[in-house]
């Protein structure tokens, strides 16, 4: 193991204990993975299976060649293959966080997630009605964006790795990039090139899920953003939405 691969398994562990002792995983739920660059030994580093995020160990991670070939560490965790299709799908993702937010999850079982139901607000309704969220704050617009809501699935379900993959690409395609799906009653994929990167993409997604419950547990209706605040977001920050 070299340095460089060092560095990326101390900053996983961060991560992961961040998360755990903020609340935002629990038990041995949820999961941490990097795509490692060739100066960094190539493959994967995922935590592994049944670990709980907030006692990893750099020498534990699974390391996991580019063609499934567990290299080192304890037993992956069995959402690899969902994280390698993420991969596959957007090239410009080097970390991958699952976990099982309470509000995410909580906003799945109740029936309020937003899909479909704020369509109108979206640039691009049709391409988008699948949304859990409608865009209520500008930094969820900016920091997070589109959140495709993936239908219930068994963990580990291989058909989840290519329902992920085709939104991404139909996302694409509208011109509005993803950072995270949801799975239903089971939480949050989120991406970017870093963990702190992936880190605060799902910070701003869960705080939002949050104020939208909040809202409607307390019989209040949140107005999306209308059209020109959102092409003004577009315009000053390059809003993906």
């Amino acid at each position: 193991m070299n340095h460089a691969q060092q560095a990326v398994r101390d900053d996983i562990c961060r991560v992961g204990r961040s998360l755990f002792e903020r609340g935002y995983v629990h038990a041995t739920a949820g999961n941490i993975s990097v795509r490692l660059r060739a100066e960094q030994g190539g493959g994967t580093l995922i935590t592994p299976t049944d670990a709980c995020l907030g006692f990893l160990q750099p020498d534990a991670l699974a390391w996991v060649s580019d063609d499934g070939q567990q290299l080192s560490g304890e037993r992956a965790s069995k959402t690899l293959a969902l994280h390698h299709r993420i991969y596959a799908a957007e090239p410009a993702a080097g970390c991958v966080i699952h976990t099982h937010s309470t509000h995410l999850v909580a906003l799945t079982l109740s029936h309020r997630a937003a899909s479909g139901a704020d369509a109108a607000a979206n640039a691009d309704a049709e391409s988008h009605t699948d949304d859990l969220l409608p865009p209520i704050t500008p930094y969820f617009v900016m920091k997070v964006g589109h959140v495709p809501l993936i239908p219930y699935h068994r963990p580990g379900d291989p058909a989840v790795g290519d329902l992920v993959a085709a939104r991404i690409q139909k996302a694409k395609a509208a011109g509005t990039p993803l950072r995270a799906v949801m799975l239903e009653r089971l939480g949050p994929n989120v991406w970017h090139q870093t963990p702190a990167q992936a880190m605060a993409v799902l910070e701003e997604l869960e705080e939002t899920a949050r104020l939208w419950l909040m809202a409607q547990t307390a019989g209040q209706r949140i107005e999306p953003l209308s059209p020109d605040r959102l092409e003004e977001l577009r315009q000053h920050f390059g809003a993906a939405w």
